[in-house]
């Protein structure tokens, strides 16, 4: 029998093993909690950085969309003030016409005012030539 109780109850030796096993598996669990506690902040961290970006991507899109919308409106409005403008200036087509065509009669008018003032000096000069005889 003493064989058997020296089977059945563990020495000092083989109690120590188990102990530390257990203190092992103890920190492992320690040691694997925190890493997941770490782990699980750091893609919180993350996730709430990749948030932001995209808030502030959807501002962004935001404030874009309302600049452009500015943007037509200012195109529209000027290209209504250019439609207005040829609509005016086809009016005012003939008017311009005719005032191109009173320049050139006012051109040539000045051409013949000028010939007409060299004849006349020619014929004054003539006259007084012929006076002096």
């Amino acid at each position: 029998m003493a064989s058997s109780d020296q089977r059945e109850q563990p020495s000092s030796s083989e109690c120590q093993p188990d102990a530390d096993e257990a203190e092992t598996t103890v920190n492992i669990n320690d040691l694997s909690t925190k890493m997941f506690d770490k782990v699980s902040d750091y893609m919180e961290g993350e996730l709430a950085t990749t948030l932001e970006d995209y808030r502030l991507l959807e501002e962004m899109n935001r404030v874009t969309i309302t600049k452009y919308s500015d943007m037509k409106q200012i195109a529209t409005n000027v290209s209504k003030s250019l439609k207005d403008l040829q609509d005016k200036y086809k009016d005012l087509h003939v008017y311009l016409e005719q005032i191109d065509h009173i320049e050139e009669s006012v051109t040539k008018l000045e051409q013949a005012a000028y010939k007409l003032d060299a004849y006349s000096k020619r014929l004054e000069s003539k006259f007084k030539h012929l006076e002096k005889r």
